[in-house]
């Protein structure tokens, strides 16, 4: 791992609490149990129901009351098992044959069903007071504060069932939708594979593979790895089709009875855009496709092959041979971080002397990276899988530009800093840019600057054309699942087609990823689904954003310091105005779109 034998970190997360037996632990547990109890006790003494709603205006001191004391509530409950969610995570997220962290996480996750029908109670109640909910929000500070939130969620009402129905789905959901979801996480982490590698059989976790797969410089290697992943995802097939079954089943049913036009309305809510702008970005990205298609095809060329089969996407290119150590990539990422912001490079030197990252693969971890926040604390932390490659260093920056996105909303409320997916990898990807921008103007030679480019137009083609695959995958495995369950020679022809559809002739037909599908833990979450497009969302808003910058310099800064801030008080395309972009343009997505067709052009070049 790297170029020394330094020990990777893994996260501490003892200021959260001593650990998973402590007393603190369980005193708070024990506390936001209470706190339910108590609320809902609050909620029908106070008749907290759509049927209560329709008081008079004579009522409209109580109703305010009633909106003040729900806001207080719920974000205290919401603060307290989030934080007690992802300390639980921290656990389960690095070691799934913990069985004492699985049944825990289990009872936290009892607590937040609770908690969220306790909220849509609440939303339901707020659909039905009418023109009452302006006049609150009027004269009401607390109210006042929360405005957006009350408002969405008074709008998003109209989709919801019966009290009763909302409930029984809440609580179903445990056995059933969750289930489905820890089941593949569980399968996938716990799946190890002998492999040869370096001279000696070793037991490699599933996210180790694909690292080689992805990163090793023998084509031959990774040929091997693919066709060994290929082989153990093969071996578990069948209940990771019954778990996609599971969850796009439930969702499909939720959907109907709550009145949803598709399985993509729902999304389009959660990430605070409307069908338009959905539609104008997929438009603009689907034009794009023969570009990157050509992109592929060069790359395929310096394999002397007409186009890539899968294992040779992420294959290094050019002579950039580096090797990252631990403190090597710490350095790197502070120094460029601090190009961009002082605050920016102080912030993630925290990060790393408090060990808010856990980076070592190893069995049971799971694969992939994240960044949670700690509520109570008002921290994060992040997970990677750390292997030295320049493409893992850009994956640390991109997380901790999540975690200084929430740094940017320290001080808020729960409810208040409620991020949209969209809006969500704005940071992230912003980071990323500013660290893979660095490295590419930093090259020393045209073998260097190839290598660079070429982890740079992986991203993006991931981003762009293999975020679409999956997006086209989700969408019909919805649409199919609505009349039968769908086997997993069903799900791979779903995948394989998506494929085919956006890659065209850049990708070897004959050696395509057929279980995408099943090891991407995005299709499997319980409350979000096309859990893709906000990835190119993310992507094409941050490289308009990072195009800004370029022109404005310093006195851009505390502009995107104030977006990230607000990023819970408005939809995408309101909070998109103050920088007068309109996302519902196809323009700005082309205009972004741009600065990339120039990056492939100068990778032709080269």
């Amino acid at each position: 791992m790297g170029t020394s034998s330094e020990k990777l970190p893994h996260w501490d997360l003892s200021n959260v609490y001593p650990g998973l037996d402590s007393p603190e632990f369980e005193q708070s547990y024990e506390n936001v149990t209470s706190l339910l109890d108590d609320l809902d006790e609050y909620i029908e003494l106070n008749q907290i129901s759509r049927s209560d709603a329709q008081l008079s205006a004579a009522g409209l001191s109580r109703l305010s009351e009633r909106v003040t004391e729900m806001v207080d509530r719920l974000n205290t409950i919401f603060s307290l098992v989030y934080t007690l969610n992802n300390y639980v995570k921290s656990y389960t997220s690095t070691d799934s044959y913990n069985t004492e962290a699985m049944r825990l996480f289990s009872q936290v996750q009892t607590q937040i069903v609770r908690t969220q029908q306790a909220e849509m109670v609440f939303a339901s109640w707020l659909g039905g007071i009418g023109n009452n909910l302006s006049e609150i929000i009027e004269t009401n500070s607390t109210a006042s504060e929360h405005a957006f939130y009350l408002q969405d969620f008074a709008e998003r009402s109209q989709f919801l069932m019966s009290a009763s129905e909302e409930s029984l789905a809440s609580d179903l959901s445990l056995s059933s939708l969750r289930a489905w979801g820890n089941l593949q996480g569980t399968i996938t982490s716990q799946l190890s594979v002998d492999f040869r590698l370096d001279g000696e059989i070793k037991s490699l976790p599933l996210p180790a593979l694909q690292n080689v797969r992805r990163y090793n410089p023998d084509s031959a290697v990774r040929q091997r790895a693919f066709e060994a992943e290929i082989k153990a995802l093969e071996s578990v097939r069948e209940p990771l089709a019954a778990c996609m079954n599971g969850v796009k089943g439930f969702n499909n049913v939720l959907n109907q009875r709550r009145g949803r036009k598709d399985a993509i309305h729902p999304s389009l809510e959660t990430s605070r855009i409307d069908r338009a702008t959905l539609e104008a970005m997929l438009s603009a990205m689907q034009s794009s496709f023969p570009t990157f298609r050509r992109y592929l095809k060069a790359k395929a060329r310096r394999f002397n092959k007409k186009s890539l089969p899968w294992w040779d996407l992420f294959a290094p290119v050019g002579t950039y041979n580096k090797k990252y150590s631990w403190s090597e990539s710490r350095d790197f990422i502070l120094g460029n971080f601090g190009s961009f912001s002082g605050d920016l490079a102080a912030f993630a030197r925290h990060a790393f002397d408090q060990n808010w990252m856990d980076a070592e693969p190893r069995n049971g971890k799971r694969g992939g990276a994240f960044c949670m926040r700690i509520p109570d604390v008002e921290e994060s932390r992040v997970l990677c899988n750390f292997d030295g490659s320049l493409d893992q260093v850009s994956t640390i920056a991109h997380e901790l530009g999540h975690a200084y996105h929430i740094e940017c909303q320290k001080g808020k409320k729960y409810l208040l800093y409620q991020t949209p997916m969209t809006l969500a990898e704005t940071a992230s990807i912003f980071c990323e840019t500013i660290i893979m921008g660095s490295a590419l103007e930093s090259a020393s030679s045209p073998g260097e600057e190839l290598a660079i480019l070429e982890t740079i137009l992986i991203g993006d083609t991931q981003v762009i054309v293999d975020i679409s695959s999956r997006y086209m995958f989700e969408k019909e495995v919805f649409e199919r699942r609505e009349n039968a369950d769908l086997s997993a020679d069903e799900l791979c022809e779903i995948i394989s087609q998506a494929q085919k559809a956006t890659y065209g002739e850049g990708l070897d037909e004959n050696h395509l990823h057929p279980y995408m599908w099943a090891w991407k833990p995005h299709y499997y979450q319980e409350n979000i689904s096309f859990y893709n497009y906000p990835y190119a969302f993310g992507l094409l808003f941050s490289t308009g954003l990072y195009a800004m910058y370029q022109q404005r310099g310093v006195e851009f800064v505390p502009q995107l310091q104030d977006l990230l801030a607000s990023t819970g008080l408005g939809s995408a395309a309101d909070l998109a105005s103050r920088f007068d972009i309109d996302i519902r343009s196809i323009d700005f997505w082309e205009d972004s779109l741009e600065v990339i067709r120039q990056r492939i052009e100068r990778y032709l070049e080269l």
